[in-house]
This record gives structure tokens, sequence and C-alpha cells, in this order.
């Protein structure tokens, strides 16, 4: 994962457990390639509700929603079905209208995939990019408060 350009510490990772069905799977039992960024949005989603941001809420009070702008996946060993991958998020970079994600799959000590996600504030009526609000900035700067699996143990 690629360290903040601000920081010389290496962000800790904010981990989220995902349980691979069948649904996720092809004829093969094998993960599909597209559903690693279903899990990478998912643990994205997660990351943001640990820093105490809930898009829906977002959306209807401040009038902003995220959308992916890009991602890029590196796809490395497949993911098979009933596996409990681990997701790891760490953002990467907080623009003022952006964050960038650096993610990982990872199943029993086996790097799966690595993704690199942007994602843009837009104002929710014209699509167009918007600044982060404050409070939501502030959030993201200080991150999420624990992961999945530390609340598990």
């Amino acid at each position: 994962m690629n360290l903040p350009a601000e920081s010389n510490a290496r962000p800790e990772a904010f981990v989220w457990p995902i349980r691979v069905y069948f649904e996720d799977t092809d004829t093969g039992g094998i993960v599909f390639y597209a559903n690693y960024l279903k899990f990478f949005e998912r643990a994205r989603t997660e990351w943001l509700r640990a820093c105490g941001i809930e898009q829906s809420t977002l959306s209807v009070t401040n009038g902003t929603m995220f959308v992916v702008r890009s991602t890029a996946v590196d796809y490395r060993a497949p993911a098979r079905l009933d596996d409990e991958v681990e997701i790891r998020s760490v953002a990467s970079r907080i623009g003022r209208a952006s964050v960038d994600f650096d993610q990982e799959a990872w199943c029993a000590g086996t790097l799966l995939a690595t993704g690199t996600i942007r994602v843009g504030c837009v104002d929710r009526a014209t699509m167009k990019p918007a600044a982060l609000p404050g409070g939501v900035l502030e959030a993201l700067q200080t991150g999420p408060a624990r992961s999945r699996a530390d609340a598990l143990r």
C-alpha cells in the first residue's frame, strides 16, 4: 500500500472480512474478477461508516455524494467458494474533493488482489465535483475508529 505524501508513518489498514458466496463465483467455484470491485466497495463503505459517515445521510444533509472516478486492480491469486477474504483499506490521499484508497484482498495469508480506487465527491443535483464538506473532511483525516476485525476480537 502506498503511503500518504504528508506522512512518514504507515497508516493502519482498516480490515473488513467478507465471506465468498456461490453468487460471487464462476462455474469453477472461483471468485469472478469483477466481484473484487464489489468487495472493495463494501470495505470502503464500512471504512466511511467507521469514520462516522453514513453515505445516505451525507446525500440528504449536505447534498453531496461519493462516486468512483477511477479504478485499477491487479489480480494475483484466486479466492474460492466459502473462503473468508479480508479486505484491507487505507486512504492513501485525501484531497479537497476526492479520496484515493489502496485496497488489498487477502485469504489465509495469501495476497489475492490489490486495488487503487479514486472516489470523488460530487454535488447530488448536478453531479459536478464538490469540495468535501468540512465535517466529512475532518472525519476522513481522523480515520476510522476501528475495523470490524478489531470489533470481533
